[in-house]
């Protein structure tokens, strides 16, 4: 776990840098991060400097310059930086979102049917879901988890989805492992 403490804004911001600069694998420009983050460029641009001297962020000069994360960036967000992660497919409202990929399936109140709900770690930006939409997450690449549920809530800053949950399954025979 990092040490050091960042404010939401800082996280929220080098959060998207770090889900713009998967998609794209080059620098990203401030820009970007400001319509990501609904915050004005010149805002974006004083938090890369507090971000620059914490080293989280390297800025790359030039015409196709901007910002990149450092490993520090992932450190500091808990994102474990991986050459081929797993692919867990997220489906929003019956489409498959593509630019998203699920980190962890965290089940909470499993035991009480009413509450029961799934907190859905991504990464990628979860802007453009809202409460009430249909999200199901799965297979899982072990269990074949599916998780189908209706959006109850969302985490902008740590890009976690809320649901409450409509079904779950997984095959009955023996898991891959």
């Amino acid at each position: 776990m990092s040490s050091i403490e960042l404010t939401p804004s800082q996280k929220k911001i080098l959060r998207a840098l770090t889900d713009l600069y998967r998609e794209s694998e080059q620098a990203v420009k401030g820009e970007d991060i400001a319509e990501e983050v609904d915050r004005n460029p010149g805002t974006i641009r004083n938090q890369m400097q507090s971000l620059k001297a914490l080293q989280l962020v390297e800025g790359v000069p030039g015409p196709k310059g901007g910002y990149k994360p450092t490993a520090n960036a992932y450190d500091a967000l808990d994102i474990q930086e991986m050459d081929e992660p797993a692919t867990v497919p997220l489906f929003h409202n019956g489409e498959r979102v593509e630019e998203i990929n699920v980190e962890e399936i965290d089940l909470s109140s499993v035991h009480h049917p009413e509450k029961c709900r799934a907190e859905i770690y991504v990464q990628g930006s979860v802007r453009d879901f809202h409460e009430g939409d249909s999200v199901t997450v799965g297979p899982t690449p072990l269990s074949k988890l599916v998780v189908e549920g209706t959006l109850d809530g969302k985490d902008d800053t740590g890009n976690i989805l809320i649901l409450r949950i409509d079904s779950m399954e997984a095959p009955s025979e023996p898991p891959e492992h």
